[in-house]
């Protein structure tokens, strides 16, 4: 499956953002993934970043779609190209990341915020623009957005929350990113911490696509 694909079936990208050991990681995706989260984004300033896409990519990339958030530059992208990362998101556009991640068959998914910003994005080739910060604006301003630039697909992250993330799929986004208020901050990979993080993804699950 493509990931745009992916993203507009699944509707849901987790962001893991922090310090996490690999086996805690290992545990954490599988989670996600059993209470239906299948997209998966590892940002970069995250310790041990490409080598943790590495690992999910080969533990479960079978069942996930693994990318790389947080991508400021082309040596990026090519660390997380080679180890299997299908995506790439960026808290800003910037031509020559979109142009590399497509170049090396990676969906880039560059972050924008003002009509002007959605547009450089997707004349620079990106099929999906996430919109940060989206609690800027807020669902309203995802509305307005959408009215004249209807033709692109927009990913919204920044202070999405599980209650507020329906409000702006039926305002017109394809999908929402959500890290700390989903992913904790502090995972062990205990069955108490695990737990914890699917009632959490279900809850969400449940809002998003229930």
């Amino acid at each position: 499956m493509q990931v745009l694909d992916w993203v507009k079936q699944e509707k849901i990208v987790a962001i893991v953002r922090g310090d996490y050991s690999l086996d805690a990681l290992k545990v954490m995706g599988q989670a996600l993934h059993d209470c239906g989260i299948n997209l998966l984004e590892i940002t970069m300033n995250s310790a041990g970043a490409v080598e943790a896409i590495a690992m999910l990519v080969q533990e479960l990339g079978d069942r996930m779609c693994i990318g790389a958030g947080t991508v400021l530059d082309v040596a990026q992208v090519d660390a997380v190209a080679k180890v299997g990362a299908r995506f790439v998101v960026a808290p800003e556009t910037y031509d020559p990341v979109i142009k590399m991640a497509l170049g090396l068959g990676l969906e880039p998914m560059p972050g924008a915020f003002t009509p002007s910003e959605i547009m450089s994005a997707s004349r620079a080739g990106a099929r999906l623009v996430k919109l940060f910060p989206a609690v800027t604006g807020g669902p309203d301003y995802v509305k307005q957005v959408r009215a004249p630039l209807g033709h692109v697909d927009l990913m919204v992250t920044g202070g999405v929350e599980p209650d507020s993330a329906r409000a702006y799929l039926d305002a017109g986004a394809v999908a929402v990113g959500m890290g700390s208020s989903l992913v904790p901050k502090k995972f062990d990979g205990s069955p108490e911490a695990v737990g914890l993080l699917i009632a959490r993804g279900k809850a969400l699950v449940e809002a998003v696509r229930g």
